[in-house]
């Protein structure tokens, strides 16, 4: 991640490898923002019309380059486009900022001026903080892996400068926050890009012992031996197949005088073959992602403290290997989780649900205010929304609300579907309380939440299905980059700084 710094430079004077202003969509083409105007008039020439003759049309997410001729300290201007005028929104400029870091990778130093004749400008610390996160979120590349030099984006640090009529005090505010809560985002991306070899499940859980070291989290990591005698059975189970065994990480985040108390509950499958209920090899290429709950989990967690979040938060990650051996649980296999419930197992690659039930059981038995589970669920979520809408569902309305709001105003897509109990009787087993799948295709994903429900102690509970948003195949040309997304961060980060 590119280091963040707030600018009190004007634009044509601030040292950069390239400069970003905004322009938006116009009937007759691109209509100029007071700075872009004004940086066009430091360069002496005619920027509309120079935007005309390459075809720039404002579109959202557009991008012009244009050679300052040294007559600004940076040698590019990047003119990119926010869309329609009524349309922009804080998601627009992040997107938009991301376009700007989009072309931007083979400089050092980027420059963004926030807008401020714009509804956005309205609220000059959260524009700040929209354009600050687009920006790191577009800049991102995970390249651990990479040898290639040239296949390594060389941007080091993005100065973020005051537009026309914005307070510098607020936008600086806003710079920070963004830059704490992108940090979040990209560890979770960093975690779900790792290759599974290297994050197994004890080697994840000693990597986020040494995220909660860094970041002033308490943390407690229950080995088999402690899972065992604690009588998680279904996490125990799932990892049973392979040759590295289950943890269940418990991190702590308790400012003084804290007011209430969260529980967040991540799954963290480190890899999913699908276990005795083998995966297809298609089936297996992203299932390094499905640990994506876990990471969101810790990615949120991570930021708590420099945000100054007032709430007591416990976060739960529940990390096994979905392997396939002579010690794999069997189809019909039945497993004790955590609160004494029975699940007959019916298909080992139902097998989230079963590590979420023990970490659910134990969050509902520390009474907290309220718990949220995030997880790749279930396929049936990529079918009924797609890969860029979670699934939300719950028994808090106003829980729900909280997160439906705090899922709008970060840019992140969430979609209320119900839990109607006469579907819990698909969950209905002949030998054991209840089975871990429904009546195949049908309503999966909300079978799927009825059966969490179990395992929450009546607290009031969300769960977020991020199937289909954690991980992107194709990317887009603004915040995303081909893999992990990071997905479900920023919305806990601000719930969590909005409650009480």
């Amino acid at each position: 991640m590119p280091t963040f710094a707030f600018s009190p430079q004007a634009p044509g004077a601030v040292e950069a490898d390239a400069l970003a202003v905004f322009a938006t969509r116009g009937e007759d083409g691109p209509v100029l923002g007071a700075d872009a105007i004004a940086v066009g008039e430091t360069l002496e020439i005619d920027l509309a019309g120079w935007l005309a003759g390459v075809a720039f049309d404002g579109e959202l997410g557009a991008v012009a380059r244009v050679p300052t001729r040294s007559r600004a300290s940076a040698p590019v201007l990047l003119v990119v486009g926010l869309g329609a005028p009524d349309d922009v929104t804080l998601d627009t400029l992040r997107k938009a900022a991301g376009a700007a870091a989009r072309n931007a990778t083979k400089n050092s130093i980027l420059a963004i001026v926030v807008p401020g004749d714009t509804p956005v400008g309205e609220d000059a610390a959260a524009a700040a903080q929209a354009a600050t996160e687009g920006a790191a979120l577009g800049a991102y590349a995970y390249t651990r892996y990479r040898s290639k030099k040239a296949d390594t984006p060389s941007l080091e640090a993005i100065r973020i400068l005051t537009g026309s009529g914005l307070d510098g005090g607020a936008v600086e505010a806003g710079v920070t926050a963004g830059a704490i809560v992108a940090g979040g985002v990209i560890l979770a991306r960093d975690l779900v890009n790792t290759p599974p070899f290297a994050k197994r499940p004890p080697a994840l859980a000693d990597r986020i012992a040494e995220i909660a070291a860094e970041c002033g989290l308490g943390i407690r990591v229950l080995d088999e031996r402690a899972l065992a005698e604690g009588g998680f059975g279904g996490i125990l189970g799932v990892g049973q197949g392979s040759s590295e065994p289950p943890r269940l990480v418990e991190l702590t985040y308790e400012p003084s005088a804290a007011s209430g108390h969260v529980a967040l509950v991540g799954k963290g499958i480190t890899f999913d073959s699908g276990g005795l209920s083998l995966k297809p090899t298609s089936g297996m290429t992203t299932m390094k992602s499905d640990m994506s709950g876990a990471a969101a989990v810790v990615g949120a967690m991570s930021v708590l403290g420099s945000l100054g979040v007032a709430t007591k938060v416990t976060g739960l990650v529940a990390l096994a290997e979905n392997m396939p051996s002579g010690a794999a649980i069997r189809v019909s296999d039945v497993l004790t989780h955590y609160n004494g419930t029975t699940v007959e197992v019916m298909n080992t690659d139902a097998e989230g649900r079963l590590v979420l039930a023990d970490a659910l059981a134990y969050a509902a038995e520390r009474e907290p205010d309220a718990i949220i589970d995030l997880a790749t669920l279930t396929g049936a979520q990529i079918v009924a929304l797609g890969s860029k809408i979670a699934g939300l569902m719950g028994t808090d309305d106003d829980l729900l609300r909280a997160l439906q709001e705090a899922a709008a105003a970060t840019g992140e897509k969430v979609w209320h579907l119900p839990l109607p109990q006469e579907y819990a009787e698909h969950l209905k087993s002949e030998v054991a309380d209840l089975k871990n799948v429904g009546k195949g295709r049908e309503a999966g994903t909300v079978v799927a939440g009825l059966f969490l429900k179990e395992f929450t102690g009546g607290r009031p509970w969300a769960h977020l299905d991020i199937a289909g948003p954690a991980f992107s195949e194709e990317g887009d040309a603004f915040t995303t980059a081909k893999g992990a997304t990071g997905a479900g961060v920023r919305m806990l980060a601000r719930y969590l700084q909005r409650r009480g």
